[in-house]
């Protein structure tokens, strides 16, 4: 049961809340994609893996073009100099959101010039355990240190996070609407794989938890029916914002 007094009341239009992870090889495969979805998904990320294909801005210039909302999921992390620079680059190109991941002065550096793109910081990727975090050598906790990350973001000038919807609640509980959080690590209850995601939540989960939007990649491409999939998905998210 979704928690009143978490669920997001951000003026979000609800079908644009669920963005899908084209995380697949190339840019044809990304384009069949998003044509066999067709109106059941408005928003995209584009990420690493498509990056290192070619192809990477003409592909988000086809999803604009398309009324297609984007998500450039490239992570900056490098000097703040040449990360404020990459982040103008974006300036212009109808991106909705861009992430950085990196200290107190990248962020801020990310902040300084995003103009029309919002910013959103990493906290801990949800394919990180308490395990995980012992060998990078954090001795706090995970809620602790995604709640220090993104107390940092705020001050930086982001505009939101991404973080598992585990750590959800306490970023809500503290910042209210003030700060997205966008939800990766999306499985559904009767069909979570074994997979590199450890921190995961369902959809209902993840929005009763306070996230804003959630990022769903596998769950819709490996589906057998990826259209129905989506759908299903918005029929849910519809259903918690009515």
């Amino acid at each position: 049961m979704t928690h009143p007094t978490l669920l997001s009341a951000l003026p979000i239009d609800r079908r644009e809340r669920l963005i899908v992870a084209l995380d697949v090889p190339g840019v044809t495969a990304a384009r069949e994609l998003v044509e066999l979805l067709g109106e059941s998904v408005r928003f995209y990320k584009i990420g690493l893996e498509l990056f290192m294909t070619g192809g990477y801005f003409e592909l988000l210039d086809w999803l604009v073009a398309r009324g297609k909302k984007v998500f450039v999921d490239l992570k900056f992390f490098d000097i703040p100099e040449t990360v404020r620079a990459a982040v103008r680059n974006l300036h212009g190109r109808g991106v909705t959101f861009a992430t950085v991941h990196g200290n107190q002065a990248i962020m801020e550096a990310a902040g300084r010039d995003k103009g029309d793109v919002k910013i959103l910081a990493v906290t801990v990727l949800t394919a990180l355990d308490r395990g995980d975090l012992d060998d990078l050598g954090f001795a706090c906790d995970v809620e602790k240190l995604v709640l220090s990350r993104a107390r940092r973001a705020i001050e930086a000038g982001c505009d939101g996070v991404i973080s598992s919807g585990l750590e959800a609640p306490r970023l809500k509980a503290e910042f209210r609407d003030k700060l997205l959080v966008v939800t990766p690590g999306i499985r559904p209850v009767e069909n979570r794989p074994a997979d590199d995601q450890k921190r995961t939540v369902d959809v209902a989960q993840a929005f009763a938890n306070g996230a804003d939007y959630i990022v769903v990649g596998r769950p819709i491409r490996q589906a057998s029916d990826p259209k129905s999939a989506a759908e299903a998905m918005q029929r849910s998210i519809a259903d918690i914002f009515r």
